[in-house]
């Protein structure tokens, strides 16, 4: 997805008291799909249109919606989060084969989280044929 800009929403995580529930409601009502991740007690979810997201039972903090926006480089946003009243709640953690994720809270209280893609290997560019070499001294008789 490489026309998705640094700042932009790219993932909503919905926590519920009931995520059984909370699937079979977006499903029915809005059609979404989902996919469950037993692995890591998570389900994600296609929406009609981006951004997309995931479902899972909420914390100690009860039901809530956190949006997830995208950063090139989470360690020098949280620093410009930081530096403009907010409060790092988790620092830079790893989605092993995914990305980065981080969380916060803006001045105002509302809770958000960063993301940053895994760095994928370069690919090297792809080598032009070589150009023929035109032959000298013209057509023979």
């Amino acid at each position: 997805m490489a026309d998705r800009k640094e700042g932009s929403i790219v993932h909503i995580e919905i926590h519920s008291s009931d995520p059984t529930r909370t699937k079979e409601f977006y499903k029915e009502v809005f059609g979404w799909k989902f996919q469950d991740m037993p692995e890591m007690n998570y389900t994600t979810f296609e929406a009609p249109s981006a951004p997309h997201g995931g479902l899972q039972k909420h914390g100690e903090k009860g039901p809530t919606v956190v949006n997830y926006i995208l950063a090139n480089d989470i360690a020098r946003t949280l620093e410009r989060i930081e530096n403009a009243g907010g409060i790092v709640m988790v620092p830079k953690s790893e989605i092993p084969n995914i990305g980065w994720y981080a969380v916060f809270q803006e001045p105002g209280g509302t809770v958000q989280a960063l993301y940053q893609d895994v760095q994928k290997p370069k690919r090297a560019p792809a080598k032009k044929p070589a150009a023929k070499k035109a032959k000298k001294g013209g057509k023979k008789k």
